[in-house]
């Protein structure tokens, strides 16, 4: 786990988005409550050491200037995401395409990924960005192999994350690899960040993933759906709430929210299940009942279709309770 501390660089500019550097940060400082463990040493940097301007008007104050920072093999340097237009800071391009290739590692937050993208640093790497940016960097940046759905995506000594809070999960994912599982599961507790997710967890939960239906009995059916996984949940029982026919409600489902009947009641239960492997010590069967599968077996074909890995390695690795 080494015994010296380890360099953060983190690059500030104007516009810059204040959670996804404060997020992060708050994660790798979080060390320094660890005796014995030599933690990070955090370091700040923006083009001319000028104070920048976050994109909700806060000022930050760097520790220093970009164009001295040299980032070297224990260095993990974070690009934090912000207002972005199409014509970049050409002193951060300039400086990540000229040094980036130094550092241990090199994160990014949100949209933070279309500044490595556009230094040629994402280059025959996959990767992802915030939702809203994801057909940007594909169109934009065509070498690089855009990975919409998962929070956070590791390729190498590169890592990308989705929005905001996508950046703590990567940076305790980067914590546990440094310092390991419990540590890191500690400075999760200790900062009330709910426990966390694994990188191919999807960006959004399902009811965020799909869009709300615009007529009230499908919006209403979505909504029941939520609160009752462990129901008979089939389309005919669906459409008979909706008081549609099951040919009629399965397409204007479709229609409106943008996914099957079927897979958005994979995704209510497939949540619900983690949830429950996360906060409770219900067993694997029972739980599997209460999330409308008949046998744990469908339980665990759900669980690695979506989340791949089974639900006992899932419970193991991110659940608080131990049964």
């Amino acid at each position: 786990m080494g015994s010296s501390p380890r360099t953060v660089l983190v690059l500030l500019y104007d516009g810059v988005q204040s959670l996804d550097v404060t997020g992060p940060v708050e994660v790798f400082a979080a060390l320094a409550h660890f005796p014995g463990r030599a933690g990070y040493v955090i370091r700040t940097v923006s083009p001319g050491g000028e104070h920048v301007r976050t994109g909700s008007g806060l000022t930050l104050v760097p520790d220093g200037e970009l164009e001295g920072a040299r980032p070297g093999p224990d260095t993990t340097v974070l690009v934090p995401g912000g207002r972005l237009t199409a014509d970049f800071e050409p002193r951060l391009t300039d400086w990540l395409r000229t040094y980036g290739g130094g550092a241990q590692r090199l994160v990014s937050v949100c949209t933070g990924g279309l500044l490595l993208a556009e230094a040629g640093l994402l280059d025959g790497r996959r990767a992802t960005t915030h939702w809203n940016a994801c057909e940007r960097m594909a169109r934009d940046y065509p070498a690089v192999a855009v990975e919409p759905d998962p929070i956070y995506v590791r390729d190498g000594p590169v890592a990308t994350s989705a929005g905001v809070t996508a950046g703590i999960d990567l940076a305790l994912a980067l914590v546990e690899e440094d310092h390991g599982q419990d540590v890191a599961l500690t400075i999760a507790r200790h900062l009330v960040v709910f426990l966390r997710r694994p990188g191919n967890q999807a960006q959004f939960s399902a009811q965020l993933a799909a869009q709300t239906a615009r007529r009230d009995p499908l919006r209403d059916v979505q909504q029941w759906i939520t609160e009752h996984p462990g129901e008979d949940l089939g389309v005919e029982h669906l459409a008979a709430r909706a008081r549609l026919s099951p040919r009629h409600f399965a397409r204007s489902f479709r229609a409106e929210t943008g996914v099957t009947p079927g897979r958005y009641v994979e995704r209510v239960r497939v949540e619900h299940a983690r949830r429950l492997l996360e906060e409770s010590g219900e067993g694997i069967a029972q739980i599997a009942r209460a999330c409308g599968y008949g046998n744990p077996e469908a339980l665990r074909r759900a669980f690695v279709r979506t989340l791949g890995q089974p639900p006992a390695e899932y419970r193991r690795r991110f659940g608080t309770s131990r049964s």
